[in-house]
């Protein structure tokens, strides 16, 4: 069996949405899954409407995703004198021609095909005139004028298209520029791609392209289409429904592994599990367990299950992808070194990386400013006869970990009979600034003895000064 190809081709007209991140995430699963290859190819033929603004976020937006490519990015605007070879291949076998009907005769045979109850279309009165190419002349392919195109789709099944309702569609425009069918099926003849799984809205354009396929005697590659991801009002996925730009996910604290894991599940399954890595999606990714329904984008369900992926995630892994956030908190240069041990404080009660950022504020701060109605509460000038002990025993300490910093907290409920969380709450004040914060003893250790001692001091100083 020759390997898998598979491609994604996006139109640089806009942001990479979730729907074609989904589409390029499926190919590039089952290209690796398979051993394949996965292609990129770029279909800015709209010359008007493309921009480099455009391309430069949708290959930001899959390096994000980090969802690789074997070969590319093609630009479709770079290979006319290829689509140009070809139609010319296909004027000269005999399956297409040139046409030199205006718009207002195509229009005219539309309207009267829709009064004899019929589809609107073109006649084919050019088809047999064996025209020579002439200034703004469009070329046709011959369609079939009986039987039918019959479409074996991987997740839909068969689908047959009744040769009846197809014209003889455009394949080169009168100012010589492709069509977008035919482009499609010439860059998929060339680049070699037999596997394609794309979106449900491209089922009409395919048997067009299979009749392009036909046409050159070529094999057909194997179609699959997907159903279309809907709102949580089943109704077409848009703005309203939640961010519709991968980048703008990231920009919210997502991690691409928790994003491509809940794309991968609007549409497939794998049993009744929901949460898989990187690693699991390519082992297990198959094209049998593609459903046919649509997937209903829930973005509660996405935001928990990127809660899951970061406090399953190695600490040292997310340093990278947390930096920018502290950054954007004021946190320049955030010390890497540092940021596991802090980052495994906080990936428990995390569910974004905004948040974890946020948390970890106080962590880098020179001074901490208190909450009012915490210092009120558990400032007490009282409590230095606890907390100056304890902070001694705390500086004096050699082994700075989690468990052998419980010993000092241990000696002072010994000493005084005062209950741990009576002790604790103020040393989270004292350290933070407020009531909440990640456990005590693994804080204290991610804070580091300098900082801890100074803040523990600077407490004391105010609780004497309250006096």
């Amino acid at each position: 069996m020759d390997p898998i190809i598979t491609r994604f081709p996006p139109s640089p007209t806009g942001y990479l949405h979730v729907g074609g991140a989904r589409t390029a995430l499926f190919n590039w699963l089952y290209a690796r899954n398979k051993g394949g290859k996965f292609i990129l190819r770029i279909e800015d033929t709209d010359l008007e409407r493309s921009t480099q603004e455009s391309v430069d976020a949708i290959l930001q937006s899959l390096e994000w995703l980090e969802i690789d490519w074997d070969e590319g990015p093609f630009f479709q605007s770079k290979r006319f004198d290829i689509y140009r070879d070809y139609i010319r291949k296909l004027v000269e076998n005999g399956h297409a021609y040139y046409c030199t009907c205006t718009p207002d005769e195509i229009e005219a045979m539309r309207q009267k095909a829709m009064s004899m109850g019929g589809k609107p279309k073109y006649d084919g009165r050019c088809r047999e005139k064996n025209m020579k190419e002439t200034p703004n002349a469009v070329v046709r392919l011959k369609a079939p004028l009986t039987g039918a195109t019959v479409l074996p789709d991987m997740v839909k099944g068969n689908i047959v298209f009744q040769n009846t309702e197809l014209d003889d569609f455009i394949i080169m425009r009168s100012d010589g520029t492709p069509t977008y069918n035919l482009a499609v099926a010439i860059d998929d003849i060339t680049m070699g791609v037999n596997t394609i799984l794309r979106g449900d809205d491209h089922v009409n354009n395919t048997p067009k392209q299979m009749l392009i396929y036909k046409a050159l005697n070529q094999e057909l590659p194997r179609y699959g289409h997907v159903p279309m991801v809907l709102g949580s009002d089943r109704t077409r996925l848009s703005k309203r429904h939640g961010a519709m730009s991968v980048t703008e996910y990231r920009e919210m604290g997502y991690l691409p592994d928790a994003v491509i894991n809940y794309l991968v599940r609007l549409g497939w399954s794998f049993g009744d599990q929901e949460f898989f890595t990187r690693k699991e999606l390519i082992q297990k990714f198959n094209i049998e367990n593609i459903g046919r329904s649509a997937g209903v984008f829930d973005v509660n369900k996405l935001l928990s299950l990127n809660g899951d992926h970061i406090q399953a995630a190695d600490p040292g892994a997310l340093v990278p992808h947390l930096l920018p956030f502290l950054e954007k908190q004021g946190v320049y240069p955030a010390p890497k070194e540092d940021l596991p041990a802090i980052i495994r404080t906080l990936n428990q009660r995390s569910k974004t990386l905004i948040e974890m950022a946020e948390g970890a504020l106080f962590y880098f701060k020179d001074e901490i400013t208190y909450d009012e109605k915490a210092v009120q509460k558990f400032f007490s000038a009282e409590f230095v006869e606890i907390l100056r002990p304890l902070t001694d025993r705390i500086e004096a300490l050699g082994d700075f970990s989690e468990k052998n910093l419980e010993n000092p907290f241990k000696e002072m409920m010994e000493m005084t009979g005062v209950k741990f969380g009576k002790i604790a709450q103020p040393v989270r004040v004292a350290l933070t600034g407020g009531t909440v914060s990640p456990g005590i003893f693994e804080m204290i250790a991610a804070l580091g003895k300098e900082k801890t001692v100074k803040r523990l001091r600077q407490a004391e100083a105010l609780m004497l000064k309250g006096k």
